[in-house]
């Protein structure tokens, strides 16, 4: 059976499926047992239909929408009407999120890609002539930014500065996210730009020879804020690609299914923004050697991909 053969003979089985997730969600507390076996056939015929596309089409849409229906079928069938507000919170920066940033790599992949052209670029341009600056960075960064000043931290207001940093983040993952309705245009714009911005700071302190300096400086905090924005910017890019390409399914049907998995990742980033955020105000200031900042640096990627690989395990098994 091939792919759109497959869809076109089961799809009325997860639609049901589906409307009855919506019903069932509402009503769960007046169920007849009529209602629960009904459900519970559809659940186990769509488990089946998940087994067949993860077998026969692993890398297609239709497997990643049936592992969602079946996941969510899954939970309300077996979590309980007890769970807690803290035990939701769990699931979902456990194992939900998680399971989306692994499902949606490459879009992650892509911001990152449109972020590192942008810093290449820029970076080539001043270090070929200085005076490029003027013309790459915005004028309120160029006109005050000093190599010299680097480290200068003896009165530092480290709330105040953790605090605007990560509303500044948080604005832009909200920016990259919603620039998905432009159809990833204005997420691309931000992704690239904001490489720019990197990319020329980083050959200014270069050619001051304070290049080692800089990134010490932006390392420690940037390692999960740059996550946390290709993320957000991967997220936006997502939607704005099943707005142009919706697959076997209505272009209505995909951007409302994407702007949930979108939102999603966008509110997964925000414990990574402010845990960067946090870092910014009181590790990257702090007065201690270059070499232990990266060190931090280090461990902050250790612990980014333990988080994922902790709750990444077993994400095959998950609805089985």
């Amino acid at each position: 059976m091939d792919l759109k053969s497959f869809i076109k003979q089961h799809r009325r089985d997860w639609e049901i499926l589906e409307q009855s997730l919506k019903d069932l969600s509402k009503r769960k507390r007046t169920l007849t047992a009529e209602r629960v076996e009904c459900f519970q056939m559809l659940y186990r015929k769509t488990v089946n239909h998940l087994s067949f596309s993860q077998t026969y089409f692993p890398n297609e849409e239709v497997t990643i929408y049936l592992n969602d229906l079946v996941g969510k079928a899954h939970n309300l069938l077996y979590s309980g009407q007890g769970t807690t507000s803290l035990a939701q919170l769990k699931q979902f920066f456990g194992k939900t999120f998680i399971y989306l940033m692994i499902e949606q790599w490459r879009f992650i992949l892509v911001a990152f890609l449109l972020f590192s052209i942008g810093g290449i670029g820029s970076f080539l341009a001043v270090m070929n002539d200085p005076l490029h600056l003027y013309s790459v960075l915005p004028t309120q960064i160029a006109k005050y930014v000093d190599p010299a000043q680097l480290g200068n931290n003896d009165v530092v207001d480290s709330a105040a500065i953790s605090a605007q940093i990560m509303t500044n983040n948080i604005q832009v993952a909200i920016l990259a996210f919603v620039g998905g309705i432009t159809l990833g245009a204005f997420t691309l714009y931000l992704l690239i730009n904001n490489g720019i911005i990197i990319g020329a700071l980083a050959a200014l302190f270069w050619q001051s020879g304070k290049f080692y300096d800089f990134w010490a400086y932006i390392v420690p905090h940037g390692m999960i804020e740059l996550t946390a924005i290709f993320i957000a910017g991967g997220s936006g890019l997502l939607m704005g690609y099943r707005i142009l390409v919706p697959g076997p399914y209505s272009r209505a049907f995909q951007v409302k299914r994407q702007a949930v998995r979108s939102v999603q990742l966008l509110l997964g980033t925000i414990p990574l923004f402010i845990v960067a955020g946090i870092i910014e105000g009181y590790i990257t200031p702090a007065h201690i050697s270059l070499e232990a900042k990266y060190a931090f640096s280090l461990l902050t990627v250790a612990g980014l991909i333990l988080y994922v690989w902790i709750g990444g395990r077993g994400r095959e098994r998950s609805i089985s």
